[in-house]
């Protein structure tokens, strides 16, 4: 995967610290902004001061983030999206087996790159957009990174059985979901569309010039 600017990099991993702190309160019934908005602080206070420990415990923080974007990621629902065209023509196994994968590279790298996370502060912004659909919602935030640099980040939130999932991530004008769907479309094209071949040999990776320069959502 390639490396990622320690500034973005920073963007990036503040965004999985902010989706553990959702999932902690997913259950309770709030609006997708009040659950960010309560415990961005409580989060951070976990986290912070525990970074060597986890670097010598990498399993415990795989497993903390395996638990936390249980309730709080739609994996199923992102599987079939980075798929796209291709997932009506993959078997149930394909399908069940890339999401999986998808899911276990997401917590690898976010898991290794939470133990030399560091940032200035998280905000969420206090003009919210309304939502354009009752069961769909956004929630808007800004990282500022340890250099001072700010990178806007969006949520996209479905509501599925009463319950808010994340199902897309926006960085600094970059559609994450979009950029894993072209990802994944080429990789089809390389292969020969063999789905066995893409799915045992799939590594997530966001350009660096990308994120740098942002783009357009």
């Amino acid at each position: 995967m390639k490396m990622i600017p320690e500034a973005v990099r920073q963007c990036w991993l503040g965004l999985v610290m902010m989706l553990v702190a959702f999932g902690a309160m997913a259950q309770q019934g709030q609006s997708p902004e009040q659950l960010i908005r309560k415990n961005v602080d409580a989060l951070m206070s976990q986290i912070e001061g525990r970074r060597d420990y986890f670097a010598e415990n990498l399993d415990e923080l795989e497993a903390l983030v395996d638990e936390s974007l249980e309730g709080v990621a739609d994996f199923r629902y992102i599987g079939a999206s980075v798929m796209g065209r291709y997932f009506n023509n993959a078997t149930p196994e394909q399908r069940s087996r890339f999401v999986e994968t998808f899911r276990q590279t997401l917590i690898d790298t976010y898991a290794k790159g939470l133990v030399t996370f560091d940032y200035r502060e998280l905000r969420v912004l206090d003009d919210q957009r309304d939502p354009r659909h009752e069961d769909q919602a956004s929630v808007a935030m800004e990282v500022v990174a340890s250099d001072g640099q700010v990178f806007p980040v969006s949520y996209t939130l479905r509501l599925t059985n009463g319950e808010w999932r994340v199902v897309n991530v926006i960085v600094n004008g970059i559609n994450l979901g979009l950029t894993f769907r072209n990802q994944f479309d080429q990789a089809m094209r390389e292969r020969n569309r063999d789905y066995d071949a893409v799915i045992n040999n799939w590594a997530p990776e966001v350009g660096v010039e990308e994120l740098e320069e942002g783009g357009s959502a």
